[in-house]
Order: structure tokens, then sequence, then C-alpha cells
């Protein structure tokens, strides 16, 4: 599931991805992601993945098509977790879904909220 974080404003959306991500949730998510981008021009984007799991494969694709529809639409992308690998998506993220990428641990989701309006 994926579900909108109450802290949006402005150009600045955050995401929580909680347990397995389905195609169905993006499917919920691009039409907020495109609004803001027709709203406010670029965007950026919070992810918080501390109760993320994984997503299932059928969700793949709509995560590549997310990167490939939006990337340029967004400046920064903060991702909040706890993980190793989750700190190494963020570099991956960078080329493939944003301009700038940083990762956040989550005890720090108020510096990636900060970050992001800088």
């Amino acid at each position: 599931m994926i579900e909108k974080l109450d802290k949006s404003s402005g150009n600045v959306i955050g995401f929580k991805c909680i347990g397995t991500i389905t195609a169905s949730d993006y499917e919920k998510m691009v039409p907020e992601v495109k609004a803001l981008i027709e709203k406010e021009g670029k965007i950026r984007l919070l992810f918080d993945l501390s109760d993320f799991k994984w997503e299932k494969m059928e969700a793949w694709l709509a995560d590549l098509s997310f990167g490939l529809e939006f990337r340029h639409e967004i400046e920064k992308m903060a991702i909040v977790g706890d993980k190793t690998w989750e700190k190494w998506i963020t570099h991956l993220a960078k080329p493939f879904y944003a301009r700038d990428a940083k990762f956040f641990k989550i005890d720090d989701i108020s510096g990636a909220w900060t970050w992001l309006r800088e």
C-alpha cells in the first residue's frame, strides 16, 4: 500500500510505502503526482520506506514507467529508511527518477522534509 503523507505541501509531496507494493498502488499514486506537476511544474518527492517489504513483480513495470514519465519533473527525491539496500536504491534513483536524490535514516525524516523544501 502507498499512502500520501500529511506533511505534503506546495511542490513537495510524500508517500509512505507499507508492506508489499502492487501495480494498483501506482494507479492510485500516479494521478496525485501528475496533478501536482500540472499545478506546480517541478516537484520534490519523499518516499518513507520504513514499513516497506517488497514490490510484486507486476509493480516493477509500473515503477519503471513512473521513473520514465516523471524523472525530468522531480527535482529532488528523499528516500527514508533503515536498511543498507534502501540507501543503495537512492543512488539508482538519481539517473532514473530524479535530478537529485538523498537517503535519510528514519530518525531524520524531519531532515528529509527540510532538505526537500530548501
